[in-house]
């Protein structure tokens, strides 16, 4: 395999909350959440959470190859409960979750799997590009953040705004008519974005977190197509460099609202041969 993975904090020394990792014909990125300055009930956080299954997922794509993805994940988040369902409280809205990003080439097709608004980029022989993103959470969000984005990110005000957001934003988790994401209940992985890509029209497959897509899907300052020449030319440590420079030439989010200026970012490249 002929894979690079970079990831950044949000900020220098802050926990990375994001997870990616590959093995022998497989690969995995996560970005766990929570609500931000809420009890998540979980003594362990959301970096071990992502971090953890992430781990156990890989494991369990690589060692059983004939499971489908989804049985995998939920294998996976059925483990990672058993772990610390003794010690933390999972019954709180805001205990820890992930989005999942899922890979597995085999000799004829690559499968994949997304759940919640990480993105894969598959790129063809031809240089076409496919991004594949659940885009439930999104729309979701939508519908909830207006005044969010009308407030300057950072300030007090934005703070309030936003922790009543993502409260409210809780609220859908993994019910239908909201979104879905990998928390304490393993039905959410019935409900990811599952498929199959012949391995031979393909050229690469890049897994990333929504802290590296915001050039294109937040910034509109790149398409695809260009994040992908970034990363074959330059690998993914450029790629979220560029994310951090137009983060830091709008800390305020004047001109793109967000809630955070600046993400965990996470960018996995995995070039087929």
């Amino acid at each position: 395999m002929n894979v690079a993975i970079a990831s950044l904090p949000a900020e220098p020394g802050q926990a990375n909350e994001d997870f990616a990792a590959a093995a022998s014909g497989a690969a995995v990125l996560l970005d766990g959440a929570g609500v931000a300055g809420a009890d998540t009930g979980c003594t362990h956080g959301i970096a071990w959470f992502s971090s953890t299954l992430g781990g156990l997922l890989l494991s369990t794509i690589t060692a059983h190859p004939a499971r489908p993805l989804a049985g995998c994940l939920a294998d996976s988040i059925r483990a990672v409960r058993s772990l610390h369902e003794d010690s933390c409280d999972l019954s709180y809205r805001a205990s820890p979750t992930s989005t999942v990003v899922a890979v597995r080439a085999g000799a004829e097709a690559l499968e994949y799997l997304v759940l919640g608004d990480s993105t894969l980029l598959l790129a063809d022989q031809d240089g076409k590009t496919t991004a594949i993103t659940d885009q439930r959470l999104d729309e979701v969000g939508k519908r909830l953040r207006g005044p969010v984005d009308e407030l300057p990110t950072g300030s007090p005000e934005h703070a309030a705004a936003l922790a009543d957001y993502r409260d409210a934003l809780t609220g859908l988790r993994n019910r239908p008519g909201g979104f879905w994401i990998a928390g304490p209940d393993s039905r959410a992985a019935d409900h990811a974005l599952t498929g199959t890509v012949p391995v031979a029209s393909l050229a690469s497959a890049t897994l990333l977190s929504d802290g590296a897509t915001r050039l294109v899907d937040s910034f509109d300052l790149d398409t695809w197509e260009e994040t992908l020449t970034v990363l074959g030319s330059s690998g993914p440590a450029e790629l979220i460099r560029r994310v951090r420079a137009a983060e830091l030439d709008d800390p305020d989010g004047r001109r793109w609202p967000r809630g955070k200026a600046q993400d965990d970012a996470t960018a996995l490249h995995w070039t087929l041969s």
